[in-house]
């Protein structure tokens, strides 16, 4: 199972059909995406799931009905164990951004990480879940699909918001801190979180 949100509303990707109650069951093969997006983004419909009897096969017919932005980012830990968090259109995120030609996933996530914070000495641990969600640009909706990876750093030096990406602050955030700003942030992040 899949969840594909469009705003924090999830489309979920799953082979189970069940009653609906507070969502609609759409069949993958014969969707029509856009309407599914302007169902979710202007009823109180909760969520709407896109059904196929292959499980395997869910996410690849998914990601043919519209185009994709591969982007990378990172869930980074400095030595005191706190995470940094961006301040980007009126929410707590987490530094992401789309990937380069000829650049791994994995540097295009350290090095959107630093150009979005200014933090420096980046190091992936490990891998974590890849996000996917819905946004519309100059038109057109896409689906992002997010590749992120858990990283430490030492750095203590000044943090710098990219001001052209929209950031407004950056922040090293602790347990307390971050859940509070996950009330003011996106479904995919708090996934991560």
């Amino acid at each position: 199972m899949y969840q594909v949100f469009v705003s924090d509303k999830p489309i979920v990707l799953t082979n189970i059909v069940e009653k609906e109650s507070g969502f609609k069951n759409y069949l993958l093969d014969s969707v029509d995406i856009g309407k599914v997006i302007k169902e979710l983004n202007t009823t109180s419909l909760k969520e709407v799931r896109l059904i196929h009897k292959k499980p395997e096969k869910l996410l690849k017919k998914f990601l043919k009905l519209l185009p994709n932005v591969v982007a990378g980012g990172g869930k980074v830990f400095n030595d005191s164990g706190e995470i940094l968090f961006i301040y980007r259109n009126d929410k707590w995120d987490l530094p992401k951004g789309k990937t380069e030609p000829h650049e791994t996933i994995e540097e295009t996530a350290v090095r959107e990480v630093a150009e979005e914070t200014g933090v420096a000495g980046l190091k992936i641990v490990k891998p974590l879940q890849t996000t996917y969600h819905i946004f519309k640009r100059n038109g057109k909706h896409r689906i992002k699909i997010t590749y992120w990876f858990e990283m430490k750093t030492s750095f203590t030096g000044k943090l710098y918001p990219q001001e052209n990406e929209g950031i407004t602050k950056v922040e090293w955030l602790n347990t307390e801190e971050s859940k509070k700003a996950l009330e003011n942030s996106y479904a995919n992040i708090k996934l991560l979180v």
